[in-house]
């Protein structure tokens, strides 16, 4: 992995919405987030008082803000921790050649509601009506109904993150998550991009699922929500 994308990779939020995603960021030079009926994810590009004042000025009272990066999060004054959690950071190291399985189909805006009722059966992370902003999703259907998923999220110079992978309980154990993991991270590669994907440090059973799938740990991550009170 070269320098910069080891540095890209530090900040991966703040890194997608100063580049692939600057058209969707809300903010400036200090501090940015996305609209909130697409993604709760928001950074500061530094530590620094005035990133933090403009990271404060960004979010609404009562509002919650998801933070994701490596180093320690710092937060303006007057907000408050909701959750803090130990993140992993995984890099795919192939080969993940494409896959053609006639299961598999592109998803679109009428499966917009769909997607995120999967999203808010199995818990992949934040997912919003509008996750199709960030990039495009492909899921298995059944009997006209969605039973999995899997899609992209942070886009970053030459990377892209996969995300959003769930399969419905009834259906787990028929290895559509694997198949899905597979073919978005071989889409992903095959436009000449590496993939990533995060997971919390805790979900041992998604961890190997990634390993055996091709993925590599590349570091630990600090995942913060917190709150404007």
């Amino acid at each position: 992995m070269s320098p910069l994308e080891e540095e890209n990779l530090r900040r991966p939020i703040w890194t997608a919405l100063a580049t692939r995603h600057a058209h969707l960021a809300e903010g400036g030079a200090g501090a940015r987030r996305y609209p909130a009926d697409i993604s709760p994810f928001a950074a500061s590009g530094d530590d620094c008082a005035e990133s933090l004042a403009a990271l404060e000025r960004l979010c609404r009272l009562g509002e919650r803000m998801v933070f994701l990066q490596r180093d320690p999060v710092a937060l303006p004054e007057g907000f408050a921790v909701a959750l803090e959690a130990d993140g992993v950071q995984m890099v795919g190291e192939g080969p993940f050649p494409r896959i053609e399985d006639a299961r598999i189909v592109p998803l679109g805006p009428d499966d917009a509601e769909a997607m995120l009722a999967l999203a808010e059966l199995t818990k992949p992370g934040p997912f919003s009506l509008k996750a199709q902003r960030l990039g495009r999703f492909w899921g298995v259907k059944e009997n006209g109904r969605l039973i999995a998923m899997a899609g992209e999220r942070l886009k970053l110079p030459g990377m892209t993150e996969l995300s959003g992978l769930c399969t419905r309980p009834e259906v787990q154990g028929r290895g559509l998550g694997r198949l899905l993991l597979a073919f978005v991270a071989g889409e992903i590669v095959a436009r000449g991009e590496r993939v990533f994907l995060h997971a919390f440090a805790s979900n041992e059973n998604a961890i190997r699922l990634y390993e055996t799938a091709g993925f590599r740990l590349h570091t630990h991550l600090h995942v913060v929500m917190a709150e404007k009170a």
